[in-house]
């Protein structure tokens, strides 16, 4: 690497002691996306290679509009962020996000930090801040547990999504049965709350099983939870 170089990524990140194996074992084979936003070229420039160089696929930007302006594939990614930009600044960027239905982790990154500067970039969500120039292991650190957070939230909003789907394939007198059964309702006492017989009721409260994919009762109460459906007690 030219000496040029090597002194631009030095100002940018600190590399680890050399007792410290910071990125061994975190890999995941999940493909994954690092955002860099910063309008110093010479900082995504540094950033980039270094990301690169631990096997992460990288897109930067100069700005936050342009970032917002770009898609984001469904898959685990996170962004780094500068505090201090023309025009948009890290904590309007965040501000932007939150009102977007899938917000990415954001790691905030600034030359000058202070503690309420970090106290208020929390506040909002951040999961780290981080000051440059940037341990190598606080950095890598940090993107692992962004992807780990951005992964568990693909997965749950997949779950919702799939969880929201079903329930609505059931019929008006399934999802009856359906706050009934999670109510802890035995057959027969929901063949009382719905006015059926004992049989017909198992028939209903069969095909919401079957419907939700649910193999228990327990199973039945998680979708209750995900899709906030309160139980039906007995009158």
């Amino acid at each position: 690497m030219p000496h040029a170089e090597a002194c631009r990524q030095a100002a940018v990140i600190s590399p680890c002691p050399p007792s410290h194996t910071p990125h061994e074992g975190l890999m995941s084979t999940t493909p994954s996306m690092i955002f860099i936003v910063d309008d110093d070229a010479d900082i995504r420039e540094a950033l980039t290679g270094q990301l690169n160089s631990a096997d992460y696929a990288v897109t930067s930007f100069a700005s936050p509009a342009d970032f917002l302006a770009a898609s984001v594939p469904d898959v685990p990614a996170c962004v780094l962020v500068d505090v201090h930009m023309p025009g948009m600044s890290g904590f309007d960027l965040q501000a932007a996000l939150a009102g977007r239905g899938r917000v990415l982790p954001l790691i905030f990154m600034t030359a000058f930090g202070t503690i309420p500067m970090t106290v208020r970039a929390m506040k909002a969500g951040a999961l780290e801040f981080l000051t440059k120039p940037i341990a190598e292991d606080d950095l890598l650190w940090a993107i692992e547990t962004a992807l780990a957070r951005d992964a568990e939230q693909i997965r749950s909003n997949a779950a919702n999504a799939d969880a929201k789907r079903r329930y609505a394939t059931l019929t008006p007198r399934e999802k009856e049965t359906f706050a009934l059964a999670i109510g802890g309702l035995m057959n027969k006492q929901m063949a009382t709350e719905l006015g059926i017989s004992e049989v017909t009721a198992k028939v209903h409260k069969r095909q919401v099983m079957e419907k939700m994919g649910a193999r228990s009762l327990p199973d039945l109460v998680l979708f209750a939870e995900q899709l906030d459906i309160v139980a039906a007690k007995k009158r």
